[in-house]
């Protein structure tokens, strides 16, 4: 099926004027943050947001961790839930709360599409008029109502059907027979199953939007077979949808209203297009604007357009986690430590530290590229090693883009038999 139309005009305008945009509202937004999220106003005291109107001076802010934001939010409990992230105040600017594992609070704007998801669906095939069985959680998290705001903007009638009590679900859709899914790939996948298992016409069902957890491609092909054209989201709870499939099926085109980077992990620093690396967001959402959000997950920018017809730029979607934290000899060893081992030697690019051997008996080695490995230089990076993680290593000079390109900075290579 052709996508011949788009959910709006913003997806197709020409990627200068994009980031134009993009860079022209960012100061704006970085000065409205200051202004009334408390939060801001002490992470970016020293900033000139008139001085931010590039990616070079974007990537020279600090990096949100979510670890931060909750010991914000845990800190200012009695006071600000949100821990003065959040610019808005009860009533009717703010028309819901979730709660994230944490927990972590977050703020619902009282506007139309305030996850931005209408695109997302738009170019899985939803359509006004068509019903949508979401079947993403309704209790307290975000996920539900991301999607349903989403239907809503393109027109959509939605069954709030949440999770559990399949053969209900089986039986609603039966009866309703909606047009559209969305929720995770894994309970579509369970009643699929279920219903052929029971009898059970779900025939209607032809497309759906899935998010929450990976969708591998053979999975992808298992609903094809069955008739659902399925297309992947990654959403966020503090950030809402960031990008989405389209029927290319090249990537995940990145949403407006978002300014993506792609960082080292463990440092702010971004990496050079197509290396694999932690998914850090700026959202131009004034209601909570959260400015170089790291998200923890690990992705790449794609080169080229989208053959889809839209110009923002593609990731290629959910590729793990970013924070490889590891416990070594009894020591933590975070990615942030490898990061400030490479920076003490300018000759030295990616790194990587391979931890091996069994448990209570395990050995690192830190495996660096460099153009010249210049005499005395593995004896330098082991000193480095030692004092900065205070574990010893063995240092194993590379050559320059010999490392894998998966965003791995620890890797645990130990046998947990």
């Amino acid at each position: 099926m052709a996508q011949t139309d788009f959910f709006d005009t913003l997806e197709t305008r020409p990627p200068e004027q994009r980031e134009a945009d993009l860079m022209a509202a960012l100061p704006a937004q970085i000065a409205h943050a200051r202004q009334n999220a408390p939060a801001f106003a002490d992470l970016l005291a020293d900033v000139d947001p008139a001085s931010v109107d590039s990616r070079a001076a974007l990537a020279r802010l600090p990096v949100l961790r979510k670890h931060e934001l909750l010991e914000r939010q845990m800190a200012q409990r009695a006071r600000d839930p949100f821990g003065g992230f959040s610019t808005l105040v009860r009533g009717p600017a703010m028309s819901r709360i979730f709660a994230s594992p944490g927990p972590i609070y977050e703020p619902e704007g009282a506007t139309r599409d305030y996850w931005r998801a209408g695109r997302a669906l738009y170019a899985a095939g939803f359509r006004a008029g068509e019903l949508v069985h979401n079947a993403f959680s309704y209790h307290m998290t975000p996920g539900a109502f991301i999607l349903e705001s989403g239907a809503h903007a393109v027109g959509c009638t939605v069954f709030p059907a949440g999770t559990g009590q399949t053969e209900q679900q089986l039986q609603a859709i039966a009866e309703l027979r909606p047009d559209a899914y969305t929720g995770t790939p894994s309970f579509l996948r369970i009643l699929l199953e279920k219903a052929a298992e029971a009898g059970v016409d779900v025939g209607s069902l032809r497309k759906a939007s899935v998010g929450g957890e990976a969708c591998p491609p053979s999975l992808t092909a298992w609903f094809a077979e069955r008739g659902v054209a399925v297309y992947q989201t990654y959403a966020t709870a503090d950030l809402g949808l960031v990008a989405y499939e389209t029927m290319a099926r090249e990537g995940l085109v990145i949403n407006e209203g978002v300014i993506v980077e792609i960082v080292r992990p463990g440092t702010s620093d971004p990496v050079p297009e197509g290396e694999v690396g932690e998914l850090v967001v700026t959202t131009l959402n004034p209601a909570y604007p959260l400015i170089r959000f790291g998200t923890g997950d690990l992705s790449a920018v794609l080169p080229g357009p989208c053959p889809s017809g839209r110009t923002a730029p593609r990731i290629r979607g959910w590729l793990g986690r970013a924070d490889q934290t590891t416990k070594v000899r009894g020591m933590f060893v975070h990615p942030s430590q490898v990061a400030e081992i490479t920076r003490r030697f300018p000759q030295v690019g990616k790194a990587r530290l391979v931890v091996s051997g069994e448990m209570a008996n395990d050995s690192m080695t830190l495996q660096v590229e460099a153009v010249q490995a210049q005499t005395g230089l593995a004896e330098q990076v082991e000193i480095a090693t030692r004092e900065i993680t205070k574990l010893r290593a063995q240092v194993q000079i590379v050559p320059p883009g010999s490392l894998p390109n998966d965003g791995k900075v620890i890797e645990d290579a130990r046998s947990y038999q």
